[in-house]
């Protein structure tokens, strides 16, 4: 079958993906673009997670895409609603036919003398494999595997007569009302669930090896509101997205500076909340924003612990048995389903493999280069989104970021763009090293590196980032350029090979 070729293939429609080709289509309408998504639809993460309370964990005003404001009194959105939004902008923005769908990427292949890639598509319903080509390819598809999430075996788990849902796959016809629920873990999926569960349920307990900071936080904007009675809303959007960005920003840097006295705070945050609760399950043994902290919208977590519909147990499971598990202190958990939210199955770049001239590009012997692109690699983005900041401010930074580097290429006649480590700067440092949630530490030996400085280093500050994205030169030194003319141009150098 012939190949279909393109300027520029975006791998997800998903939040990132559908962001970054907004930017790529109004800045360059003349360009030819595909969107390749492994699912039916546009949504990504909102489209797969569908259990009981599905929200973000950010504030809608930083984490919509800027350039189409989210118009909500609320501040914490639901999933469907995200899912929607993201189906609209691709709508407003004429990119619906630009999405193919159901294909299964496995590898791409940057062809040295054809200078573009190859990637071949397995379209999963008919089982044809398809082949794509294009010149750049910017990959959006998220950082964890979309076909299960990390679910560890528990001894005596088969034993058990109720049911075992983990979050990732939610049976649409669960029904719990009445029923005894343990929900295993304390990262932001069990926050979300344990309230939502608790309205039907005649109970839910919250059981965890390690308790998570929770903050409650209001879930409508009551300053936003009273703002829009005077104001423009469009002016409203841009002055709550700015306060929200630095409120984020100071809380994250408050935390780092003064640990203690941030734990002691919101490990009284918590107790206040829930005073019927023993501290012991509020206190973390970890810092905070060593891993991020929970939210609870107008404090919903919280209020089910003290209605007495949820409650907490902080411990160890000893075995499953057919009526519950058994823990290590030899407390018994009764209950008729199981929830595991025991995480993501961290898998960058939709498990992508890379080939440079069929030869493959071992990611962990690599730097990533302004925290958008990877050493030695040709023509090729990734967007991987902020760990202590709404994850669509990178997305929208990268994407105006790639329009610039589009630009630099057009107006020097470069067709190829390659960071190249000219100093040694790769270190054993990965790049999130420092940040401690079980799914990271999991992943930490399929992480690219983290360089010695400067564009090898990941920042996750977006002040940072956002003026190197968006305002500093993308003629550098480091990012090589070749093609017909790129030769010719004073500012860049001719592309060098590298494995």
């Amino acid at each position: 079958m012939t190949a279909q070729h393109y300027d520029i293939i975006i791998i997800g429609a998903g939040l990132s993906g559908i962001g970054t080709a907004c930017h790529i289509a109004r800045e360059y309408p003349g360009k030819t673009m595909a969107i390749l998504e492994r699912r039916e639809k546009v949504g990504g993460t909102w489209d797969l997670f569908r259990y009981p309370g599905i929200r973000s964990d950010s504030d809608m005003a930083s984490f919509g895409f800027n350039f189409k404001p989210w118009y909500s009194d609320k501040v914490l959105a639901k999933g469907g609603d995200i899912r929607e939004y993201v189906a609209e902008t691709a709508r407003e923005f004429g990119l619906y036919d630009k999405v193919k769908y159901g294909l299964k990427l496995e590898k791409a292949n940057w062809s040295s003398s054809n200078q573009h890639w190859v990637i071949p598509a397995l379209h999963e319903a008919s089982g044809e494999t398809r082949t794509y080509t294009c010149g750049f390819i910017v990959n959006c598809a998220g950082y964890y595997n979309y076909d299960h999430g990390y679910r560890p075996h528990f001894e005596g788990e088969e034993r058990f007569k109720g049911q075992i849902v983990h979050p990732q796959q939610w049976p649409e016809d669960l029904d719990y009302s009445g029923k005894k629920v343990v929900v295993i873990g304390s990262g932001a999926t069990a926050i979300t669930v344990v309230p939502a569960m608790a309205e039907k349920a005649a109970r839910v307990t919250m059981l965890q090896r390690s308790p998570s900071y929770i903050m409650a936080m209001p879930d409508t904007d009551k300053v936003s509101m009273a703002m829009n009675k005077v104001m423009p809303k469009k002016w409203v959007f841009n002055i709550t997205r700015k306060r929200n960005i630095l409120f984020q920003r100071g809380l994250y840097l408050a935390c780092q500076r003064w640990p203690e006295k941030a734990r002691k705070l919101l490990i009284s945050h918590m107790s206040k909340r829930a005073p019927n609760i023993d501290v012991k399950h509020f206190t973390p043994s970890y810092m905070p924003w060593d891993q991020r902290l929970c939210a609870a919208p107008d404090g919903d977590f919280f209020d089910a612990l003290r209605s007495g519909k949820a409650d907490m147990a902080t411990d160890h499971i000893d075995h499953f048995d057919e009526t519950g598990i058994m823990l290590k202190s030899g407390q018994h958990l009764e209950a008729d389903i199981i929830v595991t939210a025991t995480g993501l199955d961290v898998q960058l770049m939709g498990g992508l493999q890379l080939e440079l001239d069929h030869e493959p590009v071992n990611l962990t012997q690599k730097m990533t280069y302004k925290g958008l692109m990877i050493q030695d690699i040709p023509n090729y983005g990734w967007i991987f989104g902020y760990t202590n900041a709404p994850w669509t401010l990178k997305s929208d930074i990268g994407g105006q970021y790639l329009c610039r580097l589009f630009d630099q290429m057009e107006k020097t006649g470069a067709t190829v763009a390659t960071p190249v480590d000219h100093h040694n700067n790769l270190t054993e440092v990965g790049m999130l090293d420092g940040f401690a949630p079980g799914y990271i530490n999991r992943a930490k030996d399929r992480m690219p590196r983290q360089g010695r400085g400067g564009p090898w280093k990941v920042t996750m500050h977006y002040g940072q980032d956002k003026k190197l994205l968006t305002e500093d030169p993308v003629a550098d030194g480091i990012l090589e350029f070749a093609g017909p003319e790129a030769a010719r141009d004073s500012n860049v150098t001719p592309l060098r090979a590298s494995a």
